[in-house]
Formats: structure tokens, C-alpha cells, sequence
């Protein structure tokens, strides 16, 4: 196996880590927070798989990222209607 193999193998194995803490440890029901984590890791994990498969490019999984952080950001900052 190469190391992309390798690495496609670890994130994925991360992201499935990931999810299933996310439904583990969460209330029932979804909220605001809870669906909007589950977004993010999924486009996070995905993108960072892609990227490593050589599918996207870097710039764009930047954009990804930064566009992810930005969103975190205004569910954590933003005030109850």
C-alpha cells in the first residue's frame, strides 16, 4: 500500500471516529449545534479526503476549511432570536 492508501484509510477511520463520538455523546434530538457539528465534520472529512486523493487542490481545500471555521464561528457567536 502507498502512503496515500495509508492515509485515505486514517482519515476515514478519523471521520468515523468522529461521528460516532458525535452520536455517543449528544442529547437526543437534533439541534443547532448538534447538526451543525455533524456538517462540519462531514465536509471537513470529506474534503480532507479528497484533497489527499488528489481529486481537489489545495486552494481549494483551504477555501473549505476557511469557509467551515467562518461557519463555526457564527453558530458559536450568534444570538438566540
Amino acid at each position: 500500500m502507498t502512503m496515500n492508501e495509508w492515509l485515505l484509510i486514517g482519515l476515514f477511520l478519523l471521520g468515523a471516529g468522529t461521528l460516532v463520538g458525535i452520536f455517543v455523546t449528544k442529547t437526543p434530538g437534533f439541534g443547532r449545534y448538534t447538526t451543525s457539528l455533524l456538517l462540519l465534520s462531514l465536509v471537513l472529512v470529506v474534503s480532507a479526503m479528497l484533497l489527499v486523493a488528489g481529486i481537489i487542490d489545495s486552494s481549494i481545500f483551504i477555501n473549505i476549511a476557511f469557509a467551515v471555521t467562518g461557519f463555526a464561528g457564527g453558530v458559536v457567536t450568534s444570538k438566540e432570536q
